[in-house]
């Protein structure tokens, strides 16, 4: 493990390493207006979601590294404490990216990339069309995080109304990761994108009192085949199956056959029975998988 203070480095070297680590990080693509109504768009990587009521979202238009000056977006919401923030998907990737380009003062980004701006309901800036999402936003504050290059500026937002795109909701009236397709910011050049083999889900653990990998038999919590993840997952349950469903497992064809040809190993019917199980965990099936493991050790004599 190689550490690093900040004054180990340059500025643009701890700036590349902080954002080469802190990733996927969500974009914020914003617009403003000037005090003459000069349109600005342009994206920031510094952003979150931090409060639902009041509904708050920050981002942060930093100083630059390289000689300290302002951006045009900090400048105009300093003016015109309005901004619509919009969430960006894969469609439109290309596009944002050529709005971050540093125009003159004055030059519309809309434009440049090929944008088209619709009036947005209750602030001035107006919005992106082809955004499927999109959060007009009143700015409460405006804090500075330093005067240096690099340093930050935190634009705190409060949502006054959101725009969604129908296309991206499921028939529950929910946004579809996968439909939105949203684009997130890592290191360099790189993107990552949150739509097809990159999407996964994990049960939220409030939702039950799961029994925590302390409490797995010790077979279970030493294996050498089940990753960290594997128990983890296997840790978010209430209760362990109970002897009569192990039992009716054990009589399946599948674990009567393993139990027949692994009678004088043991220690291959634990490693197959363990590689079952990581295939059932790989399908979600979590209930599966603990049917699986509950036959390691387990014997006719115990039923």
């Amino acid at each position: 493990m190689k550490t690093f203070y900040p004054t180990d480095l340059s500025t643009p070297e701890f700036h590349a390493l902080l954002q080469g680590a802190v990733a996927p990080r969500p974009i914020a693509f914003a617009s403003t207006v000037d005090l003459d109504g000069n349109v600005n768009l342009s994206p920031f990587s510094f952003f979150n979601l931090f409060s639902t009521n009041p509904a708050i979202m920050i981002f942060s238009p930093s100083r630059r590294v390289r000689d300290n000056t302002t951006k045009h977006t900090l400048e105009n919401v300093l003016q015109v404490p309005e901004v619509v923030i919009h969430v960006v998907h894969f469609g439109m990737v290309e596009q944002m990216s050529l709005a971050s380009t540093e125009y003159a003062k004055g030059v519309n980004e809309f434009e440049k990339a090929g944008f088209t701006q619709v009036m947005s309901n209750e602030v001035k800036p107006p919005r992106i069309k082809e955004a499927h999402v999109a959060f007009e936003c009143k700015v409460n504050e405006v804090k500075s995080l330093g005067d240096s290059g690099g340093a930050g500026n935190l634009v705190i937002c409060e949502v006054l109304v959101a725009h969604v795109n129908e296309s991206i909701l499921d028939e529950m009236g929910v946004i579809d990761p996968r439909k939105l397709d949203a684009v997130a910011r890592l290191g360099g050049n790189w993107y990552s994108r949150a739509s097809g083999a990159s999407l996964f889900q994990i049960p939220k653990p409030l939702r039950t009192l799961g029994l925590g990998i302390d409490q797995m038999p010790e077979a279970v919590k030493n294996s050498t085949i089940l990753s960290g993840n594997n128990l983890g997952r296997l840790g978010n349950v209430e209760a362990f199956p109970s002897e009569a469903e192990v039992a009716e497992f054990g009589q399946s064809p599948e674990i009567k056959e393993m139990k027949v040809r692994f009678q004088y190993d043991q220690d291959s019917m634990a490693d197959h029975l363990h590689l079952l199980a990581k295939e059932a965990l790989d399908d979600d099936d979590v209930e599966r998988a603990w049917l699986i493991l509950m036959q390691e050790g387990y014997s006719e004599q115990s039923q």
